[in-house]
């Protein structure tokens, strides 16, 4: 007997349906309250990810910190950040780093990369 694999996003026989929805909402709603007051995305991305065990998304967020003290807050909100929690309906976040931080007069932008995994 032979089997065919199902296509990306639609489930094989006997396995569960996966989960569609992008978690990147939730996700910037929870960056955004762990960032403070006075926090911008100025470009967020997000695409279909997958491996042979896996399926989620990779994102792409530029978060820009204005108003006081952005150094100590883009220090806060950065450090620890590939191990902190969150909270994904459906999908967990397997990785999230900084890419690249710049440090302006008016401010800090972060430009980070984020993985997120469904969770069935």
């Amino acid at each position: 007997m032979i089997h065919h694999a199902a296509p990306i996003g639609r489930p094989g026989p006997g396995l569960p349906a996966r989960r569609s929805a992008d978690p990147l909402p939730q996700l910037l709603r929870q960056l955004a309250a762990r960032a403070g007051d006075a926090c911008l995305f100025d470009h967020v991305a997000s695409r279909p990810w997958c491996s042979a065990m896996f399926q989620g998304r990779r994102h792409a967020i530029t978060l820009r910190l204005e108003g006081a003290d952005t150094g100590a807050r883009a220090d806060a909100l950065t450090t620890g950040l590939p191990d902190m929690e969150w909270s994904l309906s459906g999908h967990f976040v397997a990785d999230m780093v900084v890419d690249e931080r710049l440090d302006r007069a008016d401010g800090v932008t972060l430009i980070l990369s984020a993985l997120t995994i469904e969770d069935w």
